[in-house]
C-alpha cells in the first residue's frame, strides 16, 4: 500500500506493504546475541502450586515470565537517562516515531589497536545530508551478528567526533549494529554517548540512541523513512523494533 508523506517542504511516496525490519528479536536460547557479561534471557512458564502456565503441560493458556536486560539482550532504544543521576524515561524522550533517515555502511579503521568509526568516514558518506536519523551498518556485515556473543571482544565503536558531528548537524536519532556506540571497556568515559546527548551542558532530552540492530545486506545504503517502534517501558532504555520504508518517489511539495 503506497502512501504519500509531507516532510520539510517535500512529498515522499513510500510503500507500507514492504517494511524492512532491522531489529533482532529476543529469544531464550543460544541464538540470542549477548553483551555486557550477561547470560541469555529467560522465558519460563509461571508455576503456582500444581498449575504450570504451559498449554503443553495442561494449562489452557501459555503464561510466561520473561527476564532480560534491554541493553544486553538485543535491539533497544535509550535516552540520556542511561548516563544521568536524574531519572529520564525513553518514553518521554521519543515523542514521535517516524523520521527521515540515512543508512550508511562503514568499515571501521584501526586506531591504536581498536577498530574505530571515524568522523571523516561519516562526513564523507553523508555528503552534506542532514537527516533526522542516521543508521550505521558496520562492515563486514554477516548474519552472525544476530547471535554474536560480544562480551570481552572489544567491539568497534564511534570516535567521539562522530557523535559531535551528528549532533551539530541536527541528527536526533542514532542507530548502530553494535552493543554500544562506545568502547566496551573505557573506564566509564562514555565519550560518544555524552557527545551525542551534549551531556552535561545543554543536554538533548529528545535525542535517542538505538543499539544492537541488524541491517541485512539486501537493504542498500541511502534514504529511508524510519518507524522507530518501542515497547512502552518507563525506563532509560526499552526493547525496540526499528523498521525502514524505502522511498519510491520524492518531489517538492
Amino acid at each position: 500500500m503506497k502512501t504519500q508523506i509531507a516532510h520539510k517542504k517535500k512529498q515522499y511516496t513510500i510503500d507500507l506493504s514492504k517494511p524492512l525490519d532491522i531489529s533482532i528479536p529476543l529469544t531464550a536460547n543460544a541464538a540470542n546475541p549477548l553483551a555486557w557479561y550477561q547470560d541469555r534471557p529467560k522465558m519460563n512458564p509461571v508455576v503456582m502450586g500444581n498449575w504450570v502456565g504451559s498449554v503443553q503441560k495442561g494449562a489452557s493458556v501459555n503464561f510466561n515470565t520473561i527476564t532480560f536486560n534491554p541493553h544486553a539482550h538485543g535491539t533497544h532504544t535509550e535516552c540520556v537517562g542511561h548516563i544521568t543521576k536524574e531519572f529520564h524515561s525513553v518514553q518521554k524522550s521519543l515523542k514521535t516515531s517516524f523520521f527521515l533517515a540515512e543508512l550508511i555502511s562503514i568499515a571501521p579503521e584501526n586506531k591504536k589497536g581498536d577498530q574505530v568509526i571515524l568522523a571523516n568516514q561519516v562526513i564523507k558518506l553523508l555528503a552534506g545530508k542532514k537527516p533526522e536519523a542516521v543508521i550505521i551498518r558496520t562492515l563486514p556485515n554477516t548474519p552472525a551478528k544476530r547471535r554474536r556473543k560480544y562480551s570481552n571482544t572489544n567491539w568497534p565503536y564511534l570516535e567521539e567526533q562522530v557523535a559531535t558531528f551528528l549532533r551539530e548537524i541536527g541528527v536526533k536519532h542514532l542507530l548502530i549494529d553494535l552493543p554500544s556506540v562506545d568502547k566496551e571497556k573505557d573506564d566509564g568515559a562514555l565519550l560518544a554517548h555524552k557527545a551525542f546527548w551534549n551531556y552535561p551542558n545543554k543536554t538533548r532530552l529528545d535525542a535517542t540512541i538505538t543499539e544492537f540492530i541488524y541491517v541485512s545486506n539486501r537493504i542498500k545504503d541511502g534514504s529511508y523513512f524510519l518507524d522507530l517502534q518501542t515497547a512502552p517501558f518507563v525506563n532509560d532504555a526499552t526493547p525496540s523494533r526499528p523498521v525502514l520504508y524505502a522511498i519510491t518517489k520524492q518531489q517538492p511539495s
